[in-house]
Order: structure tokens, then C-alpha cells, then sequence
């Protein structure tokens, strides 16, 4: 995190230095960079609007086809594609150039706290465990066979050849997966709330888990260390997730009890108790990241503490504004992502002489992505009792589910400035062919793939969020509905939830409110 730090900040001084020398340049006039800077600004307005609107057409159209997240990114690829036609001023590109700080810093953490924020803790928890096996080892394996496929395709001659621990960096940054296009059409269609945690929670701490691993290698390629330092890498990574986790809940923590004690719940401090609970997020993340952890996975769990303990202890009507500005900011910053995504792939130079290393590169993922669940469903499977075991359909759904976006993005084009020149542009190059591919396939596919699979239907119908809240939901995986609901009351009545037991004796009454209802209804 530091080298981030010190990226920001040399970007930071560059800029004051363009700035500076802008303005002492008889050349240039401040008013034609002012123009220019609003021009690039309502250009990117105007594609914001639009891709809004041709989303919500195609929802109140049922048109699943080409999900919102496709349609903005198509959006951004055409409006670059002009601007690389027309002779566009160069001052007014440079405010559409995807710089991967900015993403991490500013875009993300929105994205993630939002996550968090609505995520129903019940069937994320109880497939906890489930979830960490997909993301950690199963990111990881994906990773390695990844890099191993690629290395021996490059000693066989398929394909460009890379140094094993550039193809490790390039499979790290490919496992990154991005499942705003899937689990947004999960939430239309009302897929199974099991299936949906695994999707999301595999996804989120995947990008911690594939950012970890991007830079352990590349920091691993710089020192030229020798390979008896990998499982220190493994136990740096392991320490960096909980001392994230850990981070991420006591800073949710301190927020609940903030609230609880210091009385802003009134109405003349109404917009301080809004400040002060929009800034917790931004502190845990930057907290995270200032020491050397994971941003992300300390902003997601303090969404969900947040969401559990702390947006109790709120007044009604900051309640109601927190709820809807996290949701309203998350919406643009992720409508954003996709356009300047979009934008920017178009007008960046590619190196399209290695086709053959993007052909066998979507062969390898495809391969690595289903070693990965496959095989991480099967040691789950092993460990659950019978009626909690995954099933195939869901196996198939997650394998199907993997689609790259913006993590990926960032990744790669921070790969061209850890990378030699022509292997750095060959990895953002059959990088960015990835992310269109499947963001268009596998988004506009999703709709029938999850039909075929029959993991929707009469019985998942509903908003998922409503299902979510049902008391009567049960995280064990039925096999028949029909045959099984008495077991599943009578197994409830027998099982004895350690954890619920400790929130609702001790950890509620300590960090909430009193004589609030429906505090677990979360």
C-alpha cells in the first residue's frame, strides 16, 4: 500500500507541476483548459444519463440479454472510438484516462460499503466457510493453474512466452472476478439466497484475495526472491485478511457505540449524525490500506456491522437518507466504472500481434475457473451434512458466473507500469479482450444459463432483498421444498445458532439501543 501512497502522491505533485508550468506558459491560455476540463466533464454526464435510461428500458422491458453494466460499457467504447476518430483535443481525453488509483481510492470503496451495507447477514454466514474456501484457496488455485497453463503454453510455442512469475501476475489479476452484471440480474429473476451469497461473497473477498496475490508476485519478481519464500507469502496474506476483518469490525464497532451514547438522534443534529456515519466507511477503508491491509475486506464488514448495529442506533430519518445515499452513490460509481472502463479500453494503445496468446487465454481461464469451483464445492461437500451440501446446478452457476470487470482493468493496466513493455501490453491487451467478452457473453447469457439450471422459479419468485428478511428462511440447502418443510421446521427447532445466541444476548444490548424492535430483522 505504500507504493499506492507514494503513486498518489507523485501524481499529486505532477499534477501541480503540469499545472504550474501550464499557467507560466504563454502557450497555453487557462481558459482553453477550463473549457476543455468542463467539455470532458459534461461529456461524461451526458453518458451517465444515457446509460441510466437505456437501463432502465431494458428492466421495465425484461431485456436481459444486454444487462445495464454491458450497456454502459459499450456505451464508453463508442463514445471513445469517436473521440479516436475525430480530432478530439488531447486536454480533453486526459479527463477520461482510467487511472487505477483513482479507481481504488475513490470509485470502489462505495461499491464494497454498499455491498456490506445490504447484504443480508443470515445466508452470507452461514455459508461463511463455504464462501472463504471459493475465494482464498479457490482463487488461488485458479491463479496457479492459470499461470501454469500459460507458462507451458509459451514453452510449447502457442502462445507469446512469459517468466513463470509474470504469468503468476497476470493469473492473479485475471482471477479478479466482477459480478455486478450477474448478481443485479440474480436480484431481477429471484435466484436461490444460497446461491446469491456464494456469487457475492465469493466475488468480494476474490478481488482481495486477487489483489493480494497480484502484488505479493510482483513485489516476489522486484526482489527476485527464491520460491522458498512462497508460503510466507501465503501466511502475509493470511495475516492481512484478518487484521482487515478485525479492523473493518472494530471500526463498525466504534461507530455503533459513538451513536449509541453521544445523543444525535435529535432533529436539530440531524445532519451531523448524517456526516458522521458517511465518513466511517471512508475511514475504515483508508485506516485498512494506511497500514498495510485490505481496504476492501475492512469497508465490507463494516457495511455489515454498520448495517446490524449502528444504523439502529439513527434516528428514523437518517435512517432513511444513509440507506438511500449509499444505494444512490454505489449506483454511479458503478454505472461509472463500466463507462470510463469502456472509454478508456478504447483509446488506449493495445498490442493485438499475440492473438493467439488472448484465444488460449480465454481457453486457460475457462479451464482454471472450473478447477476452482469444482473442486472447491467437492472439499465443501465433504465436510457438510447431506442437506447442506452444494448442489451440481450451483456449482454450474458459479463456474458460469465469474465474469471480469474493473478489478481486473486496474490491475492490468497498473501491470504496465510493474511490467516490461511488451509484456505488460500483452497482458492489458488480452485483459481487456477478456472483460469485453465476458461482461457482453456471459451478462447476456445469464438470464437463459439460470433458467437452464432451474436455480429460478415459482419458488424463488419475489424481490430477493424481501426473502432475504423472511424469518422463516433456513441456510440448509433443501433438496425437494415440496417434501422437506417439516423437516426444515423441525431441524430448526434443534439447532442451536452459537452465534445469533451471542448477538442477541450480548451483542445487540451492548451496542444498540435498548428499546429499538426489529433490531435482528437484518
Amino acid at each position: 500500500m505504500e507504493e499506492a501512497f507514494e503513486k498518489t502522491a507523485n501524481a499529486a505533485m505532477a499534477l501541480v507541476v503540469n499545472t504550474t508550468e501550464s499557467l507560466e506558459s504563454p502557450t497555453v491560455a487557462p481558459g482553453k483548459e477550463q473549457q476543455a476540463a468542463g467539455l470532458g466533464i459534461l461529456l461524461q454526464i451526458m453518458m451517465l444519463v444515457l446509460s441510466f435510461v437505456i437501463g432502465h428500458v431494458l428492466r421495465r422491458h425484461k431485456f436481459y440479454y444486454l444487462p445495464e453494466a454491458s450497456a454502459s460499457l459499450l456505451i464508453g467504447i463508442a463514445v471513445g472510438i469517436l473521440a479516436n476518430v475525430s480530432n478530439t483535443e488531447t486536454s480533453t481525453r486526459t479527463w477520461f484516462n482510467f487511472h487505477e488509483e483513482f479507481f481504488f481510492m475513490f470509485l470502489l470503496p462505495p461499491i464494497i460499503f454498499q455491498s456490506g451495507f445490504s447484504l443480508a447477514p443470515k445466508p452470507f454466514f452461514s455459508n461463511f466457510g463455504a464462501i472463504v474456501s471459493f475465494a482464498i484457496l479457490g482463487t488461488f488455485i485458479s491463479s496457479s493453474v492459470t499461470a501454469i497453463l500459460v507458462y507451458l503454453g509459451g514453452l510449447l510455442l502457442l502462445m507469446y512466452k512469459l517468466p513463470f512469475v509474470e504469468c503468476m501476475m497476470f493469473g492473479a489479476l485475471i482471477s479478479a472476478t466482477d459480478p455486478v452484471t450477474v448478481l443485479s440480474i440474480f436480484q431481477e429473476l429471484g435466484s436461490d439466497i444460497n446461491l446469491y451469497a456464494l456469487v457475492f461473497g465469493e466475488s468480494v473477498l476474490n478481488d482481495a484475495m486477487a489483489i493480494s496475490l497480484y502484488r505479493a508476485m510482483s513485489s516476489f519478481r522486484k526482489h527476485d526472491s527464491s520460491f522458498g519464500n512462497f508460503f510466507g507469502i501465503i501466511w502475509s496474506f493470511l495475516e492481512i485478511f484478518l487484521g482487515s476483518l478485525a479492523s473493518g469490525v472494530g471500526v463498525g464497532f466504534t461507530s455503533s457505540l459513538l451513536f449509541k451514547y453521544a445523543g444525535f438522534n435529535i432533529d436539530n443534529l440531524y445532519n451531523l449524525e448524517c456526516c458522521l456515519f458517511v465518513l466511517f466507511p471512508y475511514f475504515s477503508y483508508m485506516l485498512a490500506e494506511g497500514v498495510g491491509l485490505s481496504g476492501i475486506v475492512s469497508i465490507l464488514f463494516t457495511g455489515i456491522v454498520m448495517k446490524h448495529y449502528t444504523h439502529t442506533n439513527l434516528s428514523e430519518n437518517s435512517q432513511r437518507f444513509v440507506t438511500a445515499f449509499f444505494h444512490l452513490i454505489s449506483s454511479l460509481a458503478e454505472t461509472f466504472v463500466f463507462i470510463y472502463m469502456g472509454f478508456d479500453i478504447a483509446m488506449e494503445r493495445h498490442s493485438w500481434s499475440h492473438i493467439g496468446f488472448i484465444v488460449f487465454s480465454i481457453l486457460f481461464i475457462i479451464i482454471a475457473r472450473a478447477v476452482n469451483v469444482f473442486s472447491c464445492a467437492y472439499l465443501v461437500n465433504m465436510i457438510r451434512p447431506a442437506s447442506r451440501k452444494i448442489p451440481i446446478q450451483h456449482q454450474k452457476a458459479l463456474c458460469f458466473s465469474g465474469l471480469r470487470g474493473a478489478m481486473a482493468f486496474a490491475l492490468a493496466l497498473q501491470s504496465l507500469n510493474d511490467l516490461p513493455e511488451g509484456h505488460g501490453q500483452t497482458i492489458f491487451t488480452a485483459t481487456t479482450a477478456i472483460i469485453v467478452l465476458s461482461v457482453l457473453l456471459i451478462g447476456g447469457s445469464t438470464g437463459p444459463m439460470l433458467e437452464a439450471l432451474q436455480v429460478v422459479g415459482d419458488e424463488h419468485d419475489g424481490p430477493l432483498g424481501e426473502r432475504f428478511e423472511d424469518d422463516n428462511y433456513s441456510d440448509s440447502y433443501g433438496e425437494e421444498s415440496s417434501t422437506s418443510n417439516r423437516i426444515k421446521m423441525r431441524l430448526k427447532e434443534f439447532r442451536t445458532p452459537s452465534f445469533s445466541s451471542l448477538d442477541k444476548n450480548y451483542l445487540t444490548p451492548f451496542f444498540t439501543s435498548q428499546n429499538e424492535d426489529g433490531i435482528n430483522s437484518d
